[in-house]
């Protein structure tokens, strides 16, 4: 004589661990993904084997060639470049904020120290300036 079963298996299939993993992957790939805080413009920057990391800022001042300076990701001109830095809301009084200073490596060194005389005269003491990482061959 043959039984029949009167409860049929059920099969459910729990979505719990799926959702905690795929949300730990997530929180992962956040987590080690690299920001790029410059606005875009491509620069050849100077090298230098003493570089260390720089803070993210809130004011990146981009020096692309001798006719345009970007102040995060508008673009000035040197002549009006003190206007923008002195209408800018940074405060330089904060502790550990900096402006970081980018330029390409050919800009003339009288524009980047006519730069920070314009960061300085506007209370802002604290420059970092960018530079690439070099190999140093020992």
């Amino acid at each position: 004589m043959k039984f029949q079963r009167r409860l049929k298996p059920q099969v459910v299939v729990d979505l719990t661990p799926l959702i905690d993993v795929v949300f730990q992957l997530v929180v992962f790939f956040m987590v080690s993904s690299v920001f790029n805080t410059s606005p875009g413009i491509e620069l050849e920057l100077p090298e230098s084997s003493t570089t260390t990391s720089v803070a993210i800022t809130e004011m990146i001042i981009t020096v692309e060639n001798r006719d345009t300076v970007y102040l995060n990701s508008i673009p000035y001109t040197m002549e009006t470049l003190p206007d923008a830095v002195a209408s800018f809301e940074f405060d330089p009084t904060d502790e550990g904020e900096n402006v970081v200073l980018e330029s390409a490596k050919d800009i003339p060194y009288q524009m980047i120290i006519t730069i920070l005389d314009v960061l300085r005269y506007n209370g802002y003491d604290a420059v970092s300036l960018v530079t690439l990482r070099s190999e140093v061959d020992e």
